[in-house]
């Protein structure tokens, strides 16, 4: 048997993989922090305009700070809605609006800095699907909208660890501590 030369097709070298970024991120992960940061600064702002009323969705007039109810609009609105009679009843309550508000400040803290973002997918998940039924049925699609798709993205963040690009889940004490991924 005749030995093969280093130039056989046997020992052609390997095709050259593309380089790999900074700290052995792939793209994706890159995506998927800005995905997460995004959906943090979705959340992270609700809660500054709800609370100092900066004139985007909250008038200054019914800033939570100035004596409004963050709840009261969005809720007081759902009363033909499917379940409009429970989601009404809950409008204006102050235990409703300190929990919303802390959903809110507390997701979009979370998913911006990348800590504790399996929380926050869990605690947003919930808000956002609260939220969804509390609009049922849908006017613009049978049962699909920005409050599922986000959901989705939340679960998706939580499962591939997004806080650990261009967040603060690289800490020592979060690689140690799985509830704070």
């Amino acid at each position: 048997m005749a030995a093969t030369s280093a130039r056989s097709p046997l020992h052609a070298a390997a095709p050259v993989p593309a380089p790999v970024p900074a700290a052995g991120r792939r793209p994706v992960d890159y995506v998927w922090a800005a995905a997460r940061i995004s959906l943090g600064w979705v959340f992270l702002w609700a809660f500054l305009d709800k609370t100092f009323g900066w004139g985007f969705a909250t008038p200054a007039a019914k800033a939570w700070i100035n004596g409004g109810s963050p709840t009261t609009g969005f809720l007081k609105g759902t009363g033909e809605n499917a379940l409009g009679g429970f989601f009404s009843s809950l409008a204006g309550q102050v235990w409703v609006d300190w929990m919303f508000m802390a959903g809110l400040l507390g997701v979009g803290l979370a998913l911006t800095l990348g800590v504790g973002t399996r929380i926050a997918a869990v605690a947003g998940t919930a808000m956002l699907t609260l939220m969804w039924a509390a609009e049922l049925p849908l006017t613009t699609n049978p049962f699909m909208d920005d409050h599922i798709v986000y959901s989705i993205v939340l679960v998706g963040l939580a499962l591939g660890n997004a806080g650990a690009t261009l967040g603060l889940g690289n800490l020592p004490i979060v690689r140690r501590t799985p509830w704070l991924r």
